[in-house]
């Protein structure tokens, strides 16, 4: 295959022309060092196939964090005419509604250091991790189907939060237009047991400690100060919406070879956005965004419950809020202005996060002044950060920026390039505490298997679609 060379169109922008078979270009947001690492990824090939797609409007995009995914790559941002264009689950990806709740403590580093492996080790104890984890919340039909309709909202009534775990989340932590009818039997086996775990993979749970303010205005606005405690939690619909992925890849590719289409790669199956399979999977996978919305809640509750316990301090003294909720694997009916002109598109994100700016109507209203929040983990060896949505997101990205680091090395390498060393103690030796389902498990997450966040970071707040506002540093980690 010929490789693909984009052209630098900016500081941190690149474009691939539109050419062949694609309806669109593609565009990608790199500094010059990252997009020498990106060219030798096959992802820009995927990137080129998105822009082959029907009724794809203005560009195939590409955040700094791109890399191989199925279908669609991993850090792409694709909106599709909701007339004319198609909806694919490889563009949403196989963990519908993969996304990261931030909550914020009223306490300092320094008061839970003593006590940070009592902390770290309840934190696992408490928390269900792991392939195919199980919790304790059994779910009637009745509950399952209120999950699936309601989300965050289901959480709260059941007593897992306050209304800020829903009311500071994107889309208040509820999809409309979800549909249980629509799920299979199998999907929903085999979410019914799965609320309240954390999953495996890069999925995880992070104590961290707000390092850095870049934005005093809007941090305080977020409830974040200087110091102060963090919880970032990073985790999906589990195996509810890998089976609802599934089982529509399953049925739009017969669609699609029944109708005799041609696609450039199978795993881009889709169909017209408002043909019967079309909305059948939005109203599924909107049943997934809102399982993930109440899992999400429900284990940010947990957790906050569980440091009161191991410091035997109340709500009073710990004084914990949900900062935000935000997803990374989903696609959304949105009115954006293409050309001067305002369009009703399907704007898929996969491994890409909303981005909307200040004044926006679908930005909460506690943050509506300062703009949404945007939550971007990092390696569990590196930072995290808190980012603020901006006006250019909205006009050049479909309101889109990126969802963290991005891999630069396959599980697989990463096990490989692990083996000799003990990465716990190499945590450890940078004040962090680990742990995890095992030492593979360990291997395939490590830093080295991630891009440099500071560099991610630093693109989209240099290309102006989204702002820095503080940077957090990890101090303990339970990953699944």
């Amino acid at each position: 295959m010929k490789q693909i060379r984009p052209v630098q169109t900016g500081p941190y922008t690149w474009e691939i022309e539109k050419q062949g078979s694609m309806n669109v270009p593609a565009r990608v947001f790199a500094s010059p060092e990252m997009m020498q690492q990106i060219i030798s990824d096959q992802a820009l090939k995927q990137l080129v196939n998105v822009a082959m797609l029907p009724g794809i409007v203005k560009a195939a995009m590409a955040m700094p964090d791109i890399h191989w995914g199925y279908g669609f790559p991993i850090g792409g941002v694709a909106a599709f005419d909701c007339d004319s264009g198609i909806i694919s689950p490889g563009g949403v990806g196989y963990d519908i509604n993969c996304g990261v709740r931030l909550a914020a403590l009223g306490i300092m580093e320094d008061e839970i250091r003593p006590e940070l492996e009592r902390i770290v080790d309840a934190l696992y104890a408490a928390i269900p991790a792991g392939v195919g984890s199980t919790g304790s919340i059994h779910l009637t039909d009745r509950d399952l189907k209120k999950v699936l309709e309601q989300g965050g909202k289901w959480a709260v009534e059941k007593g897992f939060g306050d209304e800020t775990g829903y009311l500071h989340a994107e889309d208040n932590a509820c999809m409309p237009n979800a549909d249980p009818s629509a799920v299979s039997i199998r999907a929903l086996e085999r979410g019914r047991r799965q609320l309240g775990t954390l999953g495996s993979g890069n999925h995880f749970m992070e104590l961290g400690v707000v390092e850095k303010i870049y934005q005093p205005e809007i941090a305080s606005t977020y409830g974040l100060s200087q110091g102060c405690v963090t919880i970032l939690l990073h985790t999906g619909s589990r195996g509810l919406g890998h089976q609802i992925c599934d089982d529509f890849l399953a049925k739009m590719g017969k669609m699609v070879h029944k109708k005799g289409l041609k696609l450039p790669d199978r795993q881009l199956a889709c169909a017209p956005i408002h043909s019967p399979v079309g909305r059948a999977y939005y109203n599924a996978m909107a049943c997934a965004a809102n399982f993930a919305w109440a899992n999400r809640q429900i284990l940010i509750h947990k957790a906050i419950e569980t440091l009161m316990r191991v410091l035997g301090k109340g709500p009073a003294e710990i004084r914990a809020h949900v900062v935000y909720d935000i997803c990374h694997n989903i696609a959304k009916i949105e009115k954006h202005r293409i050309n001067g002109n305002t369009r009703l598109v399907c704007v898929h994100r996969k491994g890409a996060t909303r981005a909307f700016p200040a004044g926006h109507e679908n930005v909460c209203e506690s943050y509506r002044k300062v703009g949404q929040p945007i939550l971007i983990p990092g390696d569990m060896g590196t930072a995290s950060y808190v980012l603020a949505g901006t006006e250019r997101a909205l006009s050049e990205t479909f309101g889109s920026t990126c969802h963290g680091a991005g891999r630069v090395l396959s599980r697989k390498a990463a096990v490989s390039a692990a083996r000799g060393r003990n990465l716990e103690d190499e945590l450890m030796k940078h004040g962090i505490l680990v742990r995890s389902t095992g030492r593979s498990t360990l291997a395939e997450e490590m830093p080295d298997a991630y891009k440099d966040i500071d560099q991610v970071v630093d693109v989209v707040h240099g290309a102006g679609i989204s702002k820095k506002v503080a940077r957090l540093r990890p101090i303990a980690v339970v990953k699944g």
